[in-house]
């Protein structure tokens, strides 16, 4: 979480809010929260690759886990993208970005089909990298001069700063990585819960400070205009070393980010085509670097189309409408746990999966038409593969 979304989503989350981004940014730091205790006790007790899809099957019915492992999956492909289009926007300029930004997705999952993923070091490394940058975002902005210059933007609306909060969701949503690799995690029921809870409330903190320093430098209006904001804040210093750090960051997180969503997105992939809710061919795992390497490779495929297609703001909108549905599934399946298995008030449950939905029919029209059609194709998928299964046996 630390360092990717915060790169990326206060443009177009300043851009929906105007002056109301900071009830944007509690907003959706209080969805989040309800929605990472949901996934933490839902974690300790189904352990297994898939998270909500998993979970979703088992205490709601295989439908609705389907709709929340497909969620996820069309969610963190959007992600995806939306990371090598930040990556490729803080690192070279506007002719260049789709090839490179394609070019970065291409390399991550060759990389994550050889078995080669984020350890415990490269994330700490990445973290450190990401913390330096933002902390000189922080500084300069909160230091600025230029602030008098900054931009106010448009008047704060109540539909605006839903729409902004669905897109700041999108950079809290790294927790969901945790819950999904649960085969791989030393004491899931105890470590999953401290993890997701501690790593959102040092995100929140992050997140705020950055919010305050790129707003008293800027503006709402400046950061809603900007395409790599954080650079902007750093540029109002007129110095060309804090430019070059924020590049190193926002290049370390993103591609981190990338690297680790191709391998969440592939565990999900694998566990829904292990019950057939894919197509059994993703199902397979490389038996010498022992990841779903077919999996990980359409992944690839279809970030690399989503680049070439969509702009941030798109990205962005797709991505929040696919992982706010999955966590809106998580949330009901936590709520129905039994007393032995809760860890947390079941209102915070019934909060998230309302925060979700009401998120979600704010975002933008496009994200949710796109949304709902990818969504009904999934499902159709899934009805017409139980359909022809009923027909062999007959």
């Amino acid at each position: 979480m630390i360092g990717a979304g915060v790169f990326a989503a206060f443009a177009p989350a300043a851009a929906a809010a105007g002056t109301g981004l900071f009830p944007a940014l509690v907003l959706a730091g209080v969805v989040a929260f309800c929605n990472a205790t949901s996934s933490a006790q839902l974690a300790a007790r189904y352990p297994t690759s898939g998270g909500a899809y998993v979970s979703g099957r088992e205490r709601l019915g295989p439908w609705t886990g389907f709709a929340a492992g497909w969620g996820f999956v069309i969610g963190k492909t959007a992600s995806s993208a939306a990371m090598a289009i930040t990556f490729a926007a803080y690192v070279v300029p506007e002719p260049w970005q789709k090839p490179v930004a394609i070019a970065a997705v291409v390399l991550l999952t060759v990389v994550n089909t050889f078995g080669i993923t984020r350890t415990a070091l490269l994330t700490r490394v990445l973290v450190v990298v990401s913390l330096v940058a933002l902390t000189v975002v922080v500084v300069i902005g909160t230091t600025s001069t230029g602030s008098t210059a900054a931009d106010p933007g448009t008047p704060a609306a109540p539909l605006g700063v839903l729409q902004a909060a669905g897109f700041l969701f999108f950079a809290f949503a790294g927790y969901a990585r945790i819950a999904t690799l649960g085969e791989e995690v030393v004491d899931p029921a105890r470590t999953i819960p401290r993890a997701v809870v501690t790593a959102l409330t040092i995100t929140l903190v992050v997140y705020a400070l950055v919010a305050v320093a790129t707003v008293h430098a800027l503006g709402p209006g400046g950061t809603a205009s900007s395409a790599a904001p954080m650079r902007s804040v750093v540029d109002t210093a007129g110095l060309p070393w804090p430019g070059a750090v924020v590049q190193v960051g926002a290049a370390a997180a993103s591609l981190g980010a990338l690297l680790a969503m191709i391998a969440g997105v592939g565990r999900t992939s694998l566990a829904m085509a292990r019950n057939r809710d894919l197509p059994g061919w993703f199902a397979a795992v490389h038996p010498r670097w022992q990841v779903p390497a077919r999996a990980e490779l359409a992944i690839g495929v279809a970030v690399c189309v989503l680049v070439a297609v969509t702009d941030l703001r798109g990205a962005i909108g797709f991505s929040s409408f696919g992982v706010l549905l999955y966590y809106a599934v998580a949330n009901v399946a936590a709520w129905t746990q039994e007393r032995q298995d809760r860890r947390y008030p079941r209102l915070l449950a019934v909060v998230g999966v309302v925060g979700c939905v009401v998120l979600v029919a704010a975002l933008p029209l496009t994200s949710i038409v796109g949304g709902v059609a990818v969504t009904a194709v999934g499902l159709a998928y899934r009805a017409a593969r139980l359909a022809l299964a009923r027909r062999r046996v007959r």
